[in-house]
């Protein structure tokens, strides 16, 4: 059994262990005891060094602890010294007292309780049990635990037994458990690293905001990764406005008068292209011949190009009475068909024969259909389709 340090003391960094066994050639290695944390509860494993080799990974496995180096480690050394790296840990630690807050905080203020919790190397997540999160309750629970923090309440550890009353969440477990108070605020079952004090968070930042299957995720950085991602986010703001030539403040209302310019302008330009496809159209359709049943087949070929384009005029020329249209892209493959409702045509189930004899997939509605083949191999398929319509009595 490993004996895990970090329990006691979260900010231990070196210690002293002997090296109980080694396997896969030296490269995993297992001690008496350990301050290097592996993957659990959400958290990430530490990194550091174990007798000069860097630990690239620390696995739990019930009862002891493996740790997995970049090169191999003698076990005739019999003892080994290890060293954790305390830039991430201390991070980590951050991030996870942090959530204990913020978990409460939300629980307390709005009733929200926290389902799971997801530790990145940027940001971490808690999924909450509601439908929805208003970003004015979240400014509140932000508002709150940031006060908590600046309070630099008391962060302790304790061993109790598992029915021990005030806790947030039920262990689940029976016997003795680790629980970590936040003086006054939360009480919970954890295995994990946390620092001292509420003030050592550093502060809390509230980010993006979705909603998931189980309720919404939050997305939350605290310590050093709030003042880095607040730099980030600023410089980007910044950069926006500066593109805008506009101050920092006036660049989302900016922003938001450009887009809906650009939308203006889209919205113009589908006009445009509408009315130009149905001019296409007609040039297209009082050119072409009618059948025997009158009606009159348009049929475009194109090097290439949007299938969007293409579809436009396909829908422009079946707007018009007794009228048929099949085209293709030779450089895509593309394929479209499309007949009028007064046509006696069927467009989807004729280009999906068509298709399928040249190695291609699509389909459609009677009405609108299209699909691809291999390059050059578009043609083919418009004169089978073409062929198919012409034995339509």
């Amino acid at each position: 059994m490993t004996d895990r340090l970090y329990y006691k003391d979260a900010y231990l960094t070196d210690f002293d262990a002997t090296i109980v066994e080694v396997a896969d050639g030296g490269h995993r290695v297992y001690l008496d005891r350990t301050a290097l944390y592996p993957t659990s509860g959400g958290q990430p494993f530490d990194t550091g060094t174990l007798g000069g080799r860097r630990v690239t990974d620390v696995v739990d496995e019930d009862d002891r602890i493996a740790h997995l180096l970049d090169g191999p480690l003698d076990a005739a050394a019999g003892a080994v010294h290890g060293r954790v790296d305390w830039a991430r840990r201390f991070d980590h630690m951050q991030q996870h007292t942090g959530q204990h807050l913020l978990s409460a905080v939300l629980e307390d203020l709005h009733g929200w309780k926290t389902v799971s919790v997801h530790f990145g190397d940027e940001t971490s997540t808690l999924d909450v049990n509601t439908d929805a999160a208003p970003r004015a309750r979240l400014d509140a629970a932000e508002d709150r635990a940031n006060a908590v923090i600046a309070e630099a309440r008391a962060v302790s550890v304790s061993f109790e037994d598992a029915a021990a009353p005030g806790l947030r969440k039920p262990s689940g477990r029976t016997g003795e458990i680790r629980v970590i108070t936040i003086a006054g605020v939360d009480r919970s079952a954890c295995g994990g690293t946390h620092v001292r004090g509420t003030g050592e968070i550093g502060a809390l930042l509230l980010r993006r905001v979705e909603k998931v299957k189980q309720g919404t995720r939050i997305e939350f950085v605290c310590g050093a990764r709030a003042v880095r991602r607040a730099r980030a986010d600023y410089a980007a703001l910044s950069s926006i406005a500066q593109a805008l030539s506009s101050s920092v403040d006036d660049a989302p209302s900016m922003v938001e008068a450009k887009l809906a310019a650009a939308r203006d302008v889209e919205a113009s330009r589908r006009r445009i292209e509408r009315e130009l496809d149905a001019y296409r159209a007609r040039e297209r359709y009082d050119a072409a011949t009618p059948d025997a049943r009158g009606v009159r087949r348009v049929i475009e070929r194109r090097a290439d190009g949007a299938l969007d384009d293409l579809r436009g005029l396909a829908h422009a020329v079946c707007a018009l009475p007794r009228a048929a249209f099949v085209g293709t892209i030779a450089a895509s493959g593309a394929v479209i068909a499309g007949t009028s409702e007064d046509s006696g045509l069927e467009a989807g189930a004729v280009l999906k024969r068509a298709l399928g004899a040249a190695g291609g997939r699509g389909g459609g509605s009677p009405r609108m259909a299209q699909g691809a083949v291999g390059a050059e191999q578009g043609d083919a398929v418009v004169q089978a389709v073409l062929a198919e319509w012409d034995h339509v009595s």
